[in-house]
């Protein structure tokens, strides 16, 4: 028999899939514990459980995945690959589709380029304290995306506004914002993003909390501080305006007991945990009560880094979760919900 962590592992589906697999009838374990809940599973459950977490990542609507299951334990060989065939003629319409909307997508930004004007390349010189430089790079630094398809998420952008630098990372399933006082700019917006090693080379430079002095020439970045420099060429693509993105209706704000969830999720061995929220903020097993919204735990612990004294602010479960700390509004992060429904 395999306990519901072993056969999460091994079959690829994941503890939360499989609970949800036995709700919906689909995968029902061969015995569950009457006293603890626990659920237990046969070993020719593996290959099973296998073939539906091949189907779910095909895409196949659960409807049929419970058919094909049946047909497959029942050894019927003309049910299966009939549902297969239909299952992959609904892809390949959906393709074709979706090759026509990005098409006219695709027309539409290049009209919309072409009657762009070419931008003058902007320059700003200012100085930021050190150690809150320092402190937002961190805040934000592990949002940095690392896909080669969108190297322009591959860096920390900067906007200088006013006497306000905002630092900005995401890789799409988490953003991370943070603000830091400047002085010397006072003037327009200019926007920059620094490719990841050349913001890594900024931070190494910044110790001791000395002020820092930061230049934007066109694409070219230069930071100095204590006698010392790192200078590189900004990325040129344009960021995705990140104001759009963190505007949110307000939601729930629960005060997080960061050590205790840290715990519990350096516990998990799952790409997906449930958190239940209550008054407070546990991860639980999704049968618990309570609202109830999927994370990736290693993302999560990521967020959590920012400090011991964090607030979760939740709008709904397709929403962004909010990690903010109470003491400053203008450092947070964004984190995207896993669906739960497997």
């Amino acid at each position: 028999m395999r306990s519901i962590g072993e056969m999460g592992r091994d079959s690829g589906l994941g503890v939360s899939a499989l609970r949800f697999y036995d709700r919906a009838g689909v995968l029902v374990p061969a015995w569950v514990d009457p006293v603890t809940g626990y659920r237990w599973y046969a070993p020719e459950q593996l290959g099973e459980a296998r073939l539906l977490a091949r189907l779910r990542r095909s895409g196949m609507p659960l409807a049929d995945i419970r058919l094909v299951l049946a047909g497959w334990a029942g050894g019927d060989t003309g049910l299966v690959p009939r549902l297969l065939d239909g299952h992959l003629r609904r892809l390949e319409r959906g393709l074709a589709k979706a090759r026509e909307e990005l098409s006219t997508v695709r027309a539409l930004l290049g009209h919309k380029e072409t009657s762009m004007t070419t931008a003058t390349a902007a320059t700003a010189r200012l100085t930021v304290p050190g150690g809150e430089l320092a402190a937002a790079l961190d805040a934000v630094r592990f949002a940095a995306g690392t896909d080669p398809e969108l190297p322009v998420l591959g860096g920390i952008h900067f906007d200088i506004e006013g006497d306000a630098l905002h630092l900005v990372a995401t890789d799409r399933y988490r953003m991370g914002v943070a603000r830091t006082p400047t002085t010397g700019h006072g003037g327009g917006r200019v926007q920059v993003t620094v490719p990841t090693p050349l913001a890594d080379a900024m931070r190494a430079l910044l110790t001791g909390g000395a002020p820092a002095r930061l230049t934007v020439d066109g694409g070219k970045v230069e930071l100095e501080t204590q006698g010392r420099q790192t200078a590189g060429q900004s990325l040129g693509e344009e960021f995705p305006d990140y104001r759009r993105l963190t505007r949110l209706p307000e939601g729930r704000r629960l005060t997080l007991d960061v050590p205790a969830l840290r715990q519990a999720l350096a516990a998990q061995d799952g790409e997906v945990c449930v958190l239940v929220l209550t008054d407070t903020v546990t991860v639980g097993d999704d049968d618990s009560s309570g609202d109830r919204v999927g994370v990736n735990p290693a993302f999560l612990l990521d967020a959590l880094a920012a400090g011991d004294e964090l607030l979760l602010e939740y709008i709904g479960p397709k929403a962004p979760l909010v990690l903010l700390r109470p003491d400053v509004e203008d450092v947070f992060s964004l984190l995207m919900p896993v669906s739960l429904e497997a």
